[in-house]
């Protein structure tokens, strides 16, 4: 039984930090409507950032969450308003390939800035192992998870109880019909497009105390979150979430009961499993209208 709470708490908490990911990533196609593939290359972006800011600052990563979230927010903004608005009117396809074009260009620009070394970050806090009731949690991945349901609750409340928030769930409901009620719809894409790029920022200073940033560390991140997000259902808050504590649940039973080789498998087959039986998710939501 403690073996089962054990993998329990760990499943959970893993959960947490690809959660937070995960909401970015379907607050942009809940808005914008576009599958950026460039997600895991901003997760990466940050993590180099935050790494940075805690070797030459002697900044710890939780406190670099503001500066990088401001950063990454600031680079969303830009990819939005200079590559993603001259693409709204043109088929999916491109502006799938658009979103891969700035992923494998800010990869390759990592390559040529930093190489690819392996960059740890060496820091205490947040790596202690504490111990409640025989279960052993690491506090980092506790940080992680109650932050993710801050930004949880606090995204709930900023869509239902905001200007931006409303501007949000009209545009992703029908842009038009939006902007003929007042709504600027140009905007609020940038607007949501930063807002999703700030909580990778968030997501890459909570996980540096526990991974190291090396340029292609936001594939496996980023492969994770869609399937997450496809999970969970493309746009949906509650389906980020739920799917985010199924992956992460599958990942501790399945590398444990199974192997660590095959966990991937696992949820992988059940992702093609629900698919099947519904095509848009456990909570998806239809394709707004144009």
């Amino acid at each position: 039984m403690s073996i089962a709470l054990q993998l329990l708490i760990n499943g959970l908490l893993l959960g947490g930090a690809y959660a937070i990911i995960s909401i970015g990533l379907t607050m942009i196609f809940g808005v914008v409507r576009v599958v950026n593939f460039a997600h895991g290359e901003l997760l990466m972006v940050g993590l180099y950032a935050t790494w940075m800011l805690s070797s030459h600052l002697g900044l710890h990563p939780y406190l670099s969450a503001l500066p990088v979230a401001l950063l990454l927010f600031a680079i969303g903004a830009l990819i939005q308003r200079f590559v993603i608005q001259r693409l709204l009117q043109a088929d999916a396809h491109i502006q799938i390939f658009a979103t891969v074009g700035i992923s494998t260009a800010l990869m390759n620009l990592a390559l040529m800035i930093f190489g690819a070394d392996v960059h740890p970050i060496d820091v205490s806090v947040g790596t202690e192992h504490l111990q409640f009731g025989g279960i052993n949690v690491v506090s980092g991945q506790l940080v992680t998870f109650v932050t993710a349901l801050v930004v949880a609750g606090g995204f709930h409340l900023f869509v239902h109880h905001t200007y931006a928030g409303r501007a949000f769930r009209a545009v992703s409901q029908h842009r038009y019909a939006a902007s003929l009620m007042g709504v600027n719809v140009n905007n609020t894409y940038v607007l949501a497009f930063g807002l999703g790029s700030a909580l990778v920022g968030i997501a890459a200073c909570l996980l540096a105390v526990q991974y190291p940033v090396f340029p292609t560390v936001g594939q496996y991140f980023v492969l994770t979150a869609f399937v997450i997000v496809v999970l969970g259902g493309l746009g949906s808050l509650a389906g980020a979430l739920v799917g985010s504590a199924i992956i992460g649940l599958i990942d501790s039973f399945a590398g444990y009961y199974i192997s660590p080789d095959l966990k991937e498998v696992v949820y992988f087959a059940l992702f093609l499993l629900i698919l099947m039986l519904r095509p848009t998710g456990l909570f998806g939501l239809g394709r707004g209208s144009e």
